[in-house]
């Protein structure tokens, strides 16, 4: 039996608080009846005693607190599922966003997920090809891993989250069961449409699932956004059989959304105004990501967020590192020389990159070569801070090599087309090329064995 609740104890905001109302359970959904016969969508978001207070997706404007009615749903926000949202654009809550019509369910899944069992995961294996040299090399993307990127204001995030959905591809299979969901959060119209057209006339749109949440839309929106790009990656995933690549840009527009959404209900705030929850929010993202054992699919993430000052002991990026297993930090001093993308690598690293690389997942002296180019690169840094001091004339001609080293490095394999993709062979052998430029005494994190194969014989070719 439907029961409808008349009347509401009070408004504020976005926010409606009902009395009395027995049998609420909290995240459940609601529906709100206006008096000219309209209806809106709320979520229960707190439950004190015998006040009910309930989030109005789209907003409060015209309630009356004597006619207004609510019905709950009994259950919690469910999105429709099927394997026709490949190339399919949704809002922020999965709603058809493409005038192609509704998705015909074949299941409605809960979008705030089942927790994966730790003793059910499988450690992730195996690797992500993004096309893109320094993370390919550098800081290898794991399936089942959460790499984030740690950007800034102002740098070109978006160019590189459309160049990953574009190349990225599982480095073993043809392909056909990899795919890509891309949420954006609190974009501007301009940007999503960036995203929309980049995907249409690059071709790979049959194989993404997109959510595009605007800044115009409700904060609410935004918070619920990633958790159904999570659901539909899980279903695609595990119940198809896929490997999916999310792709969530901007985690800092989800976290000050759900900063602004702590204070309308006015609870305790914590670092730089934060809910004291954002860790465990945040973690409820992110160990979404990995591996079951007994399935074949796989979810990936890269979640993207901006860094406000470029500091990144804020307390999103910081709560983001403790959580995920690594982390690609754009430099704002190579984006100012046109560097792009402006990997730091210094700073970056994937902590599961050992056991996803080398012999029989990329080649045998990935782990070697990754290795050198980091104390080579980290040398170079050295030798420059040396020639701020005492001029680059004085430097000796050991520190000249890795100057120039540095030049070639930043100028030939970190910097990238945007619409240029190597594979992980061509990137390798780009890496071993620069590293020539070093006489082979210099190479201290290499074998022997291993430079006979590539640097020794390679160099006589």
């Amino acid at each position: 039996m439907t029961v409808k609740h008349i009347g509401l104890s009070s408004v504020s905001g976005s926010l409606v608080v009902l009395d009395n109302a027995d049998g609420v359970s909290f995240e459940e959904m609601a529906e709100i009846h206006l008096d000219d016969g309209s209806r809106r969508t709320g979520r229960v978001v707190r439950i004190d005693g015998e006040h009910i207070v309930v989030q109005v997706f789209e907003g409060t404007r015209g309630l009356s607190l004597v006619n207004t009615g609510t019905v709950f749903k009994g259950r919690p926000m469910e999105i429709a599922l099927s394997p026709e949202i490949l190339s399919r654009v949704f809002d922020g809550v999965g709603r058809p966003a493409d005038g192609l019509g509704e998705v015909y369910p074949v299941t409605r899944r809960d979008i705030n997920g089942s927790p994966i069992n730790p003793v059910s995961r499988e450690y992730p294996r195996n690797f992500i090809e993004t096309g893109i040299s320094s993370v390919d090399a550098l800081m290898t993307l794991i399936r089942g891993q959460k790499l984030p990127i740690f950007s800034g204001s102002g740098m070109k995030h978006n160019e590189l989250a459309a160049q990953i959905v574009r190349n990225a591809k599982i480095a073993d299979e043809s392909g056909e069961s990899f795919a890509i969901v891309f949420a954006a959060m609190g974009v501007n119209h301009d940007v999503a449409d960036y995203f929309r057209n980049t995907f249409e006339t690059s071709g790979v749109l049959e194989r993404v699932v997109m959510f595009l949440n605007l800044s115009s839309d409700p904060i609410i929106e935004r918070i619920i956004t990633p958790r159904c790009a999570l659901t539909a990656a899980e279903y695609l995933a595990f119940e198809l059989d896929m490997h999916i690549l999310v792709v969530m840009t901007d985690m800092t527009a989800y976290a000050e959304a759900l900063r602004e959404f702590s204070s309308s209900k006015n609870e305790i705030p914590g670092r730089k105004g934060f809910p004291g929850y954002l860790y465990s929010d945040l973690a409820s993202l992110y160990e979404r990501a990995g591996m079951i054992k007994g399935r074949k699919g796989s979810v990936t993430q890269i979640p993207i967020l901006t860094m406000p000052n470029d500091d990144i002991t804020h307390p999103v990026p910081d709560l983001t590192g403790y959580i995920t297993e690594g982390q690609v930090v754009l430099d704002r001093v190579l984006d100012g020389m046109g560097v792009y993308p402006p990997v730091g690598v210094l700073p970056s690293l994937s902590r599961l990159m050992k056991d996803g690389v080398g012999e029989g997942f990329t080649r045998a002296d990935h782990t070697s070569l990754a290795n050198q180019l980091f104390a080579c690169y980290a040398k170079v840094q050295d030798a420059r801070s040396l020639a701020s001091v005492i001029g680059e004339d004085e430097l000796s001609p050991s520190d000249k090599r890795y100057i120039e080293f540095g030049k070639v490095f930043e100028g030939r394999f970190i910097t990238q087309a945007p619409s240029e993709r190597r594979n992980i062979e061509q990137t390798l052998d780009m890496g071993w090329e620069i590293i020539r430029m070093l006489p082979r005494e210099d190479l201290d994190r290499v074998s022997d064995s291993i430079l006979d194969v590539y640097y020794d014989k390679k160099a006589e070719r």
